[in-house]
């Protein structure tokens, strides 16, 4: 069991950079794939970015890429989201999903375990 929680959300202005973390327990850390997905208010969870952990490997949605990026933090078994350039259509719930011996995939049903979600606002 793999329990993931989230933290660093909150309200930005456009053009700002925020940090989104998130720790997982309960796993060994370096057998997780980590992914990032985003819901904004009335719209479908979408995709972002995700890692794997072991490998260091990045794959990223085209709508973030050249903003957001990923990295781990082996030593306190976490995953970092680095987001600049922030825009107000970035605003949604952002989460992070995780599974063991990940091989591939991004889609929603490919992960096991979900945190609860940080909201990020941005305004114009």
């Amino acid at each position: 069991q793999v329990h993931l929680v989230e933290s660093g959300g909150g309200l930005v202005q456009a053009g700002d950079s925020l940090n989104v973390s998130c720790a997982a327990f309960g796993s060994t850390f370096n057998r997780l794939g980590v992914a990032w997905f985003r819901q904004a208010p009335g719209k479908e969870r979408e995709f972002v970015l995700v890692i794997s952990v072991s490998e260091g490997r990045t794959w990223s949605a085209d709508s973030v890429k050249g903003r957001f990026t990923t990295s781990t933090d082996i030593a306190k078994s976490t995953v970092h989201l680095q987001m600049n350039s922030l825009k107000p259509e970035d605003t949604a719930v952002y989460s992070c999903a995780a599974k063991e011996d990940w091989t591939g995939g991004i889609e929603a049903f490919v992960w096991d375990y979900w945190g609860q979600g940080t909201l990020v606002i941005v305004s114009p």
